[in-house]
């Protein structure tokens, strides 16, 4: 089988919800010597891509969001451990997490994996997670982006107070901080001093890359 079918095959198990074909496809890369990121970023993250303009337009929903991005992550499970270590080494590391008070994490899972996708090592801190937990993981981990959720508007006010936290830990100035979630706007965000509100992951993750 040819490079292009390969790579073409991964793509489409993504975009076409098959996890066994992503994971066959990946080791299929693997046994033919194409490298692993070119793999997942000619690939797995084509496919995503396109998933997350079909989302972004309304053409799929969330569901098929989900189960492309578990399809997805069936493909990388295979080719990340391949990657040698020396090439992860610039990669800007990014932490997820939904603030304390909100246990809705959809949002989350899939800017992670979008993120995942785009070539960032994510930490996902989790839902429901106290501010200071949140400030004190990025400087412990030295994490370069922090992207922070809520779904509901009487938690919107932990975005604020782990911006504060992080300034208070030394920190503010080292990492990027995006906010999303249905009550926050681009007005909040600039407020209380994020960096960027993310309309959705695909442009949480373009507005990233293009920085």
């Amino acid at each position: 089988m040819s490079k292009e079918q390969i790579l073409e095959d991964l793509a489409n198990s993504v975009v076409n919800c098959k996890a066994d074909l992503a994971k066959s496809s990946a080791e299929k890369a693997l046994a033919e010597g194409i490298n692993p990121v070119e793999a997942i970023n000619e690939g797995l993250v084509k496919g995503m891509s396109v998933v997350g303009e079909k989302y972004a337009a309304h053409q799929v929903y969330l569901p098929q969001v989900l189960v492309s991005a578990r399809c997805l992550y069936a493909g990388l499970d295979i080719l990340l451990p391949a990657i040698p270590q020396e090439a992860l080494a610039d990669s800007k590391k990014a932490a997820t997490v939904v603030v304390e008070g909100d246990v809705h994490d959809i949002g989350k899972n899939i800017v992670k994996t979008m993120l995942t996708a785009g070539g960032f090592v994510v930490t996902d801190l989790g839902k429901d997670i106290p501010s200071a937990d949140i400030a004190n993981n990025v400087k412990d981990n030295k994490i370069d982006v922090l992207c922070m959720s809520t779904l509901m508007t009487p938690t919107m006010d932990r975005m604020p107070e782990v911006i504060n936290l992080l300034k208070e830990n030394g920190m503010r100035n080292d990492v990027t901080v995006t906010i999303g979630g249905p009550p926050t706007s681009p007005s909040f965000a600039e407020e209380i001093g994020a960096n960027h509100r993310d309309n959705n992951a695909q442009d949480c993750v373009n507005w990233l890359k293009a920085m």
